[in-house]
């Protein structure tokens, strides 16, 4: 068995065995804190936990990234610590711009021999007090986790694999060669050129939080006027040359530009204007890199791969033909792509069958009565073998519904499993779920599931089943009503295309179907905002309180408020 672990941003672990993806779990599902970062002491306790193991059955840990700057937080961990709570606002900044400057300075470092023997000496003594012993550790290069989880997920066997995100063991970006296992980079972005960076600074001047809110710096930007190239500010930042990305400034003076051109231009423009100069320069370095090696297949990774926009503009290309978004993109898939890249280097494995993402924990029926038990006082509940009916039923009178049920997601996205469920066309559905439960800006889209045999009917622009919801998709003009509550202002959707991999939410969506038409449901995870995605029972339980929501389905148990 390999393990991977990761202790930056988004931590996380994962167990891989032959060519299986046994379990993987990001911290912040356990820690309760969203994007935890540390050591993932809590994520690899419940990965084992799940598979029943202790830490001496690992044979082999697969960690990430060594570059200097992590080094330096893995000798003082105080010092992530204390960016987590600042980057997600909990305390208030001194001397921000200074820790700022410095902190994208450090970045650029990469690894070395010295920071390799420190992180590799740090890392031992976290496992051994855990009670790891006798295994084998490895540190896997940033990009190479980042390219192995989206070439061996992919299902091609030679494909062009490229990542980009905002930095990490003195990279932003990477070109790589996959072929039927091997991973050969042939370009390397440094971390002084990342388009990654710029994205966050922009997240970050606009009054968000860098490494979590761009989603909503794209979905803003919708509803902007287009902006002539000439009055583009931010176009001349960034050049591509060839596969490689050259930045005019620094990442701290690029910060400075941004802020005066933010100082005369209003949100949704700057917005656009960011968008565009990101899109605009993947779609460059794309095309040059499939020009460049002749491959048309293409995977990608690194968190600027979220972008689903950008995304939907680069499927497009002509250029491209088959086409794959490793769901996890971000940091928080390093764990599971150090352990896949691992698992091809000790034992030559590398294909998966990579249907869907229900990787963490469930929890039996026993489990869930238990905890609803616990609260008689303020729940009712009953079991109902065909749950899936009445789930379907209220959804299509115009209800919303928890939905929480099997093997919880791995990534981003849930899926099905870990879900609030809504009607499609409803905007009073989606009001209340904005204002309500979610309470978040008005202007970010939710996003719908849909049964794989309805797409052609939904999206004009459909060329592929799109499982994990990492691609924007364009839904016909004569179908918008149907989907009122789960498009975007442009008539864009970001859709989970479901087709046999979760049973009971495919009956949902059925049920749907017969109700009304089209089998479509908004699905939108279920947590609070600003809060990670429910994981046990008694999660659940407490967003339900908490929202006041009055329908959850929880496995076969039907409970309602009193």
């Amino acid at each position: 068995m390999i393990l991977g672990i990761w202790d930056g941003h988004d931590a996380g672990a994962a167990i891989v065995e032959d060519n299986k993806i046994r379990v993987a779990i990001n911290e912040e599902r356990v820690t309760r804190r969203k994007l935890d970062v540390g050591f993932p002491r809590e994520s690899i306790k419940a990965c084992l936990d799940y598979l029943n193991i202790k830490p001496e059955d690992i044979d082999i840990v697969a960690a990430c990234t060594s570059d200097f700057s992590k080094t330096l937080t893995r000798i003082f961990p105080s010092m992530k610590d204390k960016y987590y709570l600042l980057r997600r606002r909990k305390i208030y900044p001194r001397f921000a711009q200074w820790r700022k400057d410095l902190k994208y300075k450090l970045t650029e470092f990469g690894p070395s021999y010295p920071t390799r023997k420190i992180s590799e000496w740090l890392l031992r003594k976290e496992l051994k007090k855990m009670g790891f012993k006798d295994f084998e550790l490895k540190i896997v290069d940033h990009h190479l986790a980042h390219a192995a989880g989206a070439g061996y997920c992919s299902g091609m066997k030679k494909s062009l694999v490229i990542t980009v995100d905002g930095v990490g063991d003195g990279l932003s970006g990477s070109v790589n060669i996959f072929d039927h296992g091997e991973i050969e980079r042939i370009s390397s972005i440094s971390s002084r050129h990342s388009l990654g960076i710029f994205f966050e600074h922009v997240t970050n001047l606009m009054g968000m939080r860098e490494l979590e809110d761009e989603g909503k710096v794209m979905a803003l930007s919708d509803f902007a006027y287009s902006i002539p190239d000439e009055k583009n500010e931010m176009l001349d930042f960034f050049e591509v040359r060839g596969m490689d990305l050259k930045a005019k400034y620094s990442s701290t003076r690029m910060w400075k530009e941004l802020k005066k051109i933010l100082w005369h231009t209003p949100p949704e423009e700057f917005a656009w204007m960011a968008q565009e100069t990101l899109k605009r320069k993947l779609i460059e370095l794309f095309k040059n890199s499939i020009k460049e090696t002749g491959l048309h297949d293409v995977a990608w990774s690194g968190g600027v791969a979220s972008n689903i926009k950008a995304n939907m503009e680069i499927r497009h290309l002509p250029e491209v033909d088959k086409w794959f978004v490793f769901p996890h993109m971000g940091d928080g898939g390093l764990a599971l792509g150090a352990a896949l890249y691992l698992n091809y280097e000790k034992f030559g494995l590398w294909k998966y069958n990579f249907k869907d993402v229900y990787f963490g924990p469930d929890y039996s029926e026993n489990e869930i009565e238990s905890v609803l038990k616990r609260h008689k006082d303020k729940l009712v509940y009953e079991y109902d073998k065909n749950i899936h009916r009445r789930v379907g039923d209220l959804v299509s009178s115009g209800e919303i519904v928890f939905l929480y049920q099997g093997r919880m997601e791995f990534g981003p996205r849930a899926l099905g499993n870990r879900s609030i469920l809504a009607p499609a066309d409803s905007l009073k559905a989606k009001d209340d779920l904005n204002l309500k439960i979610k309470r978040r800006v008005w202007y970010q889209p939710f996003c719908p599931s849909v049964l794989a045999e309805e797409v052609k009917k939904l999206f004009s622009d459909f060329d592929y089943i799109e499982r994990f919801m990492t691609m924007g998709f364009m839904v016909k003009e004569r179908m918008r009503k149907k989907m009122a509550a789960v498009i975007n202002v442009d008539g864009s959707a970001r859709p989970q295309m479901l087709t046999d991999e979760n049973p009971r939410y495919r009956k949902i969506l059925e049920r749907i179907k017969k109700n009304t038409g089209v089998g479509a449901v908004l699905n939108t995870s279920l947590n609070l905002h600003g809060y990670p995605i429910v994981n046990t029972p008694e999660d659940v339980v407490n967003v339900m309180l908490k929202t006041g929501n009055k329908y959850l389905a929880a496995e076969n148990f039907f409970v309602q408020l009193k």
